[in-house]
């Protein structure tokens, strides 16, 4: 966090304190014009490939082929927003968007565009999405304190969804009047505005030293974390089964609008504005929702409220009636999307944390991308009404499932404790040396030992999170009161950034476990290097 958060006045209350911030509010205010000409593209492109091919599974491509990049590509992208400068690498980011929109601008204009062009010019804006998505949500904690962290992250939803409401009203109304070749380039306009704001955002150059992380090791850092954080595990299940259900509904709609309402582009920007204008009440409405229903409760009322938008449409409803039940759709959406990230962003330390969203942000997207596949294979067999009752069906009973494990309530104070002493070395280590075992003896009472290995085994999750890619626990066959925890890490490097990633969490569980040691000596710790025999050292 930058030094002017860190001496900024206590937090604000009330959703939108976050606003008060003029960096947050300029980047807030430039992500939303930059998402509403995102929203106006992707009208164009839906509505463009039903011109273009009647087959379902063609336009469910076209849908899947913005998301499957994001599917691929976000955990390395979640690397890069961990180890590059974020503004830098949001402005690359911007410039490519830019340039695929002008792109369909220009083949839009000379009549050019086929099915498989749009694809793959949709499948390159998807990889900007895709490095995109991460760092965008990652500069979140360094624009405000911890304190207005889920605020924020609600006024990003917010901000969305307020972009989903006039992008594809507008770009339906630009694209009806004027083709799309005028609504890619009103796209092509919101990319200056963003790359103005990320120019005049000043952010504090962050510092290199020889613990600074390079790709290959912050990669497997970043998955041994996801492997290791029960928390983001509970996370990403529960984002995997709303959104794979839920998927049908947005990789179906143009084909819905077209075939059971009969609607025109128009309407069909009408439709998404529905969406985004629900997703806007839903956002407003969410401070009271909480305050009366738990994150799980949440979930499950998203799940029912959107499994019944699908089995309405699939009725084939007038078209006010369908404006209507998109409304309620959206503030589902919402309440589920702002319910998941606020928790994902409540549960991660900052070391991690744009590795660990990219992370939940590919399950998103890969239950979106196979979600939008398999629905439009789906409707090609059994029909568009079918197939929404079907995913309306498995969205309900999926939810009511799922609803018994609970979400992490994400208020463990996660800054870093740096409590670790430095080690004793007899000389200096260079940080690519390794493998590194560290053992810490205790000495346990016989009838303490259960109690002490239950504590221990919630140390061992924070251990494996933090560097270590083993863990274990062994008493001396000669003095069973002697127990050795030991780990391993994999260079001396990678064991100093543990020492600094240790948070206040993770502090008190490890005084929990040092409770139990017996004797006045602190535990004895030992840091053992490999030999390599060949050098000798």
């Amino acid at each position: 966090m930058s030094e002017a958060l860190k001496s900024a006045p206590p937090p604000a209350a009330g959703s939108f304190a976050p606003l008060r911030r003029p960096v947050f509010a300029v980047l807030w205010a430039a992500t939303v014009l930059g998402n509403t000409g995102s929203f106006m593209r992707d009208v164009a492109s839906a509505w463009l490939v039903t011109d273009l091919s009647a087959s379902p599974a063609a336009v469910a491509a076209v849908q899947a082929a913005g998301m499957l990049p994001i599917f691929l590509l976000a955990i390395p992208a979640g690397v890069l927003s961990d180890i590059l400068d974020r503004r830098k690498f949001l402005i690359f980011i911007q410039i490519m968007l830019g340039c695929v929109s002008a792109t369909l601008m220009l083949l839009s204009a000379s009549g050019l565009v086929t099915v498989s062009g749009l694809i793959m010019l949709t499948f390159v804006g998807g990889i900007g999405a895709a490095l995109m998505g991460p760092t965008w949500q990652s500069i979140v904690p360094e624009l405000v304190p911890r304190g207005e962290l889920k605020s924020a992250v609600a006024l990003n939803s917010l901000g969305i969804n307020i972009a989903r409401s006039i992008g594809p009203a507008v770009g339906g109304l630009l694209l009806a009047a004027f083709g799309a070749a005028v609504t890619y380039g009103a796209d092509v306009a919101s990319y200056v505005f963003v790359i103005a704001a990320l120019l005049w955002w000043k952010r504090p150059v962050a510092t290199q030293d020889e613990l600074s992380e390079h790709f290959g090791g912050a990669f497997r850092a970043g998955l041994r974390y996801a492997r290791s954080s029960r928390e983001l595990h509970v996370v990403l299940l529960r984002a995997a089964v709303f959104f794979a259900f839920a998927s049908a509904v947005w990789a179906l709609l143009p084909l819905v609008t077209r075939q059971l309402l009969a609607g025109d582009a128009a309407f069909y920007g009408l439709l998404l504005g529905s969406v985004g204008a629900g997703a806007i009440l839903g956002a407003l409405a969410l401070p009271m929702a909480r305050a009366r229903l738990s994150p799980d409760g949440l979930m499950l009322a998203a799940a029912l409220a959107t499994g019944a938008a699908s089995t309405a449409l699939a009725l084939g409803p007038p078209k006010w009636a369908a404006v209507l039940v998109l409304l309620v759709m959206g503030a589902a959406w919402i309440v589920a999307l702002t319910t998941l990230n606020a928790t994902a962003q409540a549960i991660l330390p900052n070391w991690v944390r744009g590795r660990a969203l990219a992370v939940y942000l590919t399950v998103f997207n890969g239950a979106m991308a196979g979600g939008s596949l398999g629905w439009g294979f789906v409707a090609q067999e059994i029909g568009l009404s079918a197939t929404l009752a079907t995913a309306a069906a498995g969205l309900v009973i999926s939810g009511l499932i799922v609803h018994r494990i609970a979400l992490p309530k994400g208020e463990s104070d996660l800054a870093p404790s740096n409590h670790w002493p430095e080690p004793l070395l007899a000389q200096p280590v260079p940080g690519d040396r390794g493998p590194v075992l560290v053992q810490i003896e205790y000495q346990i009472a016989t009838e303490d030992r259960p109690a002490f290995l239950k504590v221990l085994e919630r140390l061992s999750h924070a251990r494996r999170r933090d560097g270590a890619t083993s863990w274990g626990v062994m008493e001396d066959a000669a003095e069973p009161t002697l127990v050795t925890e030991w780990f391993m890490v994999d260079s001396w490097a990678e064991h100093l950034r543990q020492h600094h990633r240790v948070s206040q969490a993770d502090a008190d569980v490890q005084q929990q476990v040092r409770a139990f040691h017996a004797i006045e000596p602190p535990p004895v710790v030992r840091h053992l290097l490999a030999i390599d025999a060949r050098r000798g050292g």
